[in-house]
This record gives structure tokens, C-alpha cells and sequence, in this order.
């Protein structure tokens, strides 16, 4: 199946529709997030890469042509205008790794409308689900307070293309590594991985399994200690490690009950044994929110391993975000309806100290202190740069977070900051909407009142 018959079949019957009525002339859409989430104080911009990959190779085939009319009924013929189309215009987004508020463009497609249109669906797919589920890897990172975080979430997420996606955001954002062995290799990330509660049971005792696992892997071994009892688990793995002259960088895995009281008992045995180097590492379903008061409560926990909350967002699962029309033509456009109201015109977003943000028009300088945040990264369907290596977009992260407020980064009860829009675009905002209600509102009010006055006036006739 190809790329761009993943979309939603409302973008086809527009794209024709444009096609035969001659509207081919550029058209920007803006992609921002309506509202910032339950619970979140910022988000990282993620999804570009893959969403510049996805235009690159954007080109609508017989295939697709096939599927469009079929899913239409009608024949192939009728939607021989799309064949052939590719992307052939511009992107403006902030780099991956920066961080975002609610309300400023991610990125602004312009593109001839029957493009930018057509590829709306999988744009916002990228962009949606990989910013969702880098801001929560993020604060994962920020309650760990410099605890190593590793990705164990590939078994838990929504298939194997979010579980890759979820293993370089997380990356991305800081995490030590990721049991994802696809990801670990694309990436060249530190891939980590431990044993089953299956590979106990299947030796029938603790010491064997841990004995045979030391056999089958040199060097500095991690043991699962919780299959029975985990006290007695502890010290089974204590008397292997120390017996085999094992304990500098090996660890212990605690997955159940209460991480926190466990690992201190499980710190003492350790000790106890002569073995202060043998690290804990806790999983089992931990998140941000858990990690935090793990860290707070002094829990000797020397790596986080999370998964299934984080893969999936589970306190957040989706961003109400929005990819909108802003400008046909050199006309700048708006929606009005209640809630939903948009601003018109191709935009900047400039940082300003203290997450002080302005969101302009693209081509007004900056306000003092501010720094412009979208860049152009595609231009005639080409990117303008090479891929950016991931250790780049983790180095954007880094500080953008480290000047974010403290009330953002707080893990409970977050506060966003708050951008604002500049005085040029709010006016070019006022005259737009004033343009909308004299030329579309005042004449359709006009109309239904003369429509009552007359209704009113036959009603008023003797019969």
C-alpha cells in the first residue's frame, strides 16, 4: 500500500473538486495544537523527520487512483486528474527536539491546494502521535532526576511502527537505551533487555535459571527477581553474583509489588553480600508519575525501566491539534465557529526569555530577545538539509528544557506558559474577520431577514 493512499477519503473529494474548479493556485496550512493536554506543562516538537520522509516520496500512482475510485464508486477515469501528483512545495516547522505551546505552528505547509490538502492526513498522523508520545517520555526524564530511563514499551504500543518511533523519541529526549532491537540498530542506540519471568519458571529454580543465563552471557549480567518471592530472590541472585565473581555492573530486576520498600530491603541484602556495585532496576507499569515519588521517597532505585504508560501515553493519549488553511492565493483565511476560531496568515513563532513567546506573521522581525523557531526544511519537495542525527535534535531538547519555567516541569499540576499573538497579527486578524462578516455573515442576515419580512407579509394577506 502506498503513502498516499493512507488518507482520509474527504481529502480526495476536496483534491478533485479543487482540480476541476481550477483552484490550483498555493495554499498554507498551519499545524498547531489547540490545547495543551491534561497534565502537561510543554511539549517536544517530533514527527518532522518522518514527515519529511513522507513528502519526499509522496506521488499518487495507478494504485492509489485505483483505491480512490473504487472507495468513491466511481470509475478510474474520473480521478485521472490526481495521477501523478507529487509535493512539490514548502515546509517551514521547528527542528524536532524544541519545545512547543499550545497554540504555536509545528510546522506550515504551502503547497498548490490540491497538494497540501491531499497530504493533511498523514502529516497530522506523524506529527500528533510521535510530539504525544516524546513530551511524555520527557517528563519520564525530568522525574527521574538523573536516574538512568530505558524503553521497555514495544510490546505495549499501538504496533511496531509506534514502538520504533516511541524507542528514538524516547532516545531523543534522554533515555538510556530501549530493549527495541530494530530500533537500537536504525539508531544506533544502546539496546538493553533482561530476562522473562518464563525463563525461571522454565529451569524450575531461581539458581539454575540465574546460574545458566551467566553461562550463556559473559561479562555483567541483570537477574529477575521476582517470580517467587522476591526477598529470597534477592539473595538467590547475591550468592550466584557473588559466587561468580559477577557483581560490577550487574543488576537485579524488581517488577511487582512495592518498588520502593522492595528496593530497600533488596539494597540491604546486596550490601549485606559484599556487593554495593549491583544496581536495582525497577519496571512494571511505572510512568512519570510513579518515578517521581520513587525518587522523592529515596528509594535506592538505580535505573526506571518504563513502558506500557509511556509507549501509549496512557494520561494523555492524544493532542487536539489541528492542520488548517491560512492563507489561498495570497488571501489570508480564518474559521470562525465557536471554540475553534483560527488565526490567518503564514506565521513565526519567536522564543522569547522566559518562554515569553510571540506568535507573528512570518515575515516581521522579531520582537527583542526573540528568536525565530521555524525553520525551512523543504523547499520544491526537497529537503533543504540532511537528516539531522538524533543526537542533535536531544541536544535542542536539552536546552530548551533546562530554561523552561519550574512551574512547566513540575510533574504534578504543571503550569504552560502561554505565547501571545503579536500586534501585526492580531490586526491582520480583526480585518479578516470584519472582510468574513461584511462579505459572507452581513449579506446571509440580510437575506434571512427579508426572507422572514416576506414570510411575514404573505402570512398577513386575507384568504
Amino acid at each position: 500500500m502506498s503513502s498516499a493512499m493512507t488518507t482520509d477519503l474527504y481529502e480526495v473529494t476536496m483534491a478533485m473538486s479543487y482540480l476541476r474548479e481550477g483552484m490550483t493556485g498555493p495554499a498554507t496550512f498551519s499545524l498547531f495544537v489547540r490545547d495543551m493536554p491534561p497534565g502537561r506543562g510543554f511539549l517536544v516538537a517530533a514527527g518532522l523527520e518522518s514527515t519529511l520522509g513522507f513528502l519526499s516520496g509522496f506521488r499518487v500512482g495507478p494504485e492509489d487512483v485505483d483505491a480512490f475510485a473504487s472507495a468513491l464508486h466511481r470509475p478510474p477515469r474520473d480521478l485521472a486528474p490526481l495521477l501523478g501528483m507529487e509535493f512539490t512545495g514548502q515546509v517551514r516547522a521547528v527542528p524536532e527536539g524544541r519545545i512547543v505551546l499550545a497554540g504555536e505552528p509545528l510546522l506550515e505547509v504551502t503547497a498548490s491546494l490540491p497538494q497540501a490538502q491531499l497530504v493533511e492526513t498523514d502529516v497530522l498522523n506523524q506529527v500528533n502521535h510521535q510530539t504525544t508520545i516524546a513530551s511524555k517520555a520527557a517528563r519520564c526524564v525530568l522525574a527521574a532526576a538523573g536516574h538512568p530511563v530505558v524503553d521497555f514499551s514495544l510490546r505495549r504500543t499501538h504496533g511496531p511502527q509506534a514502538g520504533f518511533q516511541a524507542a528514538r523519541l524516547s532516545a531523543m529526549v534522554g533515555f538510556a537505551g530501549t530493549s527495541n532491537v530494530a530500533a537500537a540498530t536504525a539508531e544506533g542506540l544502546p539496546a538493553v533487555g533482561t530476562m522473562a519471568h518464563s525463563y525461571i519458571e522454565a529451569f524450575g529454580s531461581e539458581k539454575a535459571a540465574f546460574q545458566a543465563f551467566a553461562r550463556s552471557h559473559p561479562g555483567p549480567v541483570t537477574f529477575l527477581v521476582d517470580t517467587y518471592d522476591t526477598e529470597e530472590g534477592v539473595r538467590v541472585a547475591a550468592r550466584v553474583l557473588r559466587d561468580l565473581d559477577r557483581g560490577p555492573g550487574s543488576a537485579i530486576r524488581l517488577d511487582s509489588g512495592d518498588l520502593g520498600a522492595l528496593a530497600v530491603r533488596a539494597r540491604a541484602i546486596l550490601d549485606a553480600a559484599g556487593l554495593p556495585d549491583v544496581r536495582i532496576v525497577a519496571s512494571g507499569g511505572l510512568d512519570e508519575y510513579s518515578v517521581d515519588e520513587l525518587v522523592r521517597s529515596g528509594a535506592p532505585i538505580d535505573v526506571y525501566a518504563v513502558g506500557t504508560r509511556v509507549g501509549v501515553s496512557a494520561d494523555a493519549p492524544f493532542l487536539d491539534s489541528a492542520y488548517k488553511m491560512v492563507e489561498y492565493d495570497g488571501r489570508p483565511v480564518m474559521k470562525l465557529s465557536a471554540a475553534k476560531v483560527t488565526a490567518p496568515g503564514r506565521k513565526q513563532v519567536f522564543r522569547c526569555p522566559g518562554y515569553a513567546d510571540v506568535i507573528g506573521l512570518a515575515d516581521e522581525r522579531p520582537p527583542a530577545g526573540g528568536v525565530p523557531l521555524l525553520e525551512t526544511v523543504m523547499r520544491d519537495g526537497r529537503r533543504t538539509d540532511a537528516r539531522p542525527m538524533l543526537g542533535e535534535c536531544g541536544e535542542r531538547f536539552a536546552a530548551d528544557v533546562a530554561v523552561l519555567p519550574p512551574a512547566a516541569r513540575r510533574i504534578r499540576g504543571p503550569v504552560a506558559p502561554g505565547a501571545v499573538a503579536s500586534g501585526r497579527l492580531t490586526a491582520l486578524a480583526d480585518r479578516v474577520r470584519r472582510r468574513i462578516e461584511e462579505e459572507t455573515l452581513a449579506p446571509a442576515a440580510a437575506l434571512r431577514s427579508s426572507g422572514q419580512t416576506a414570510s411575514g407579509s404573505r402570512r398577513s394577506v386575507p384568504g
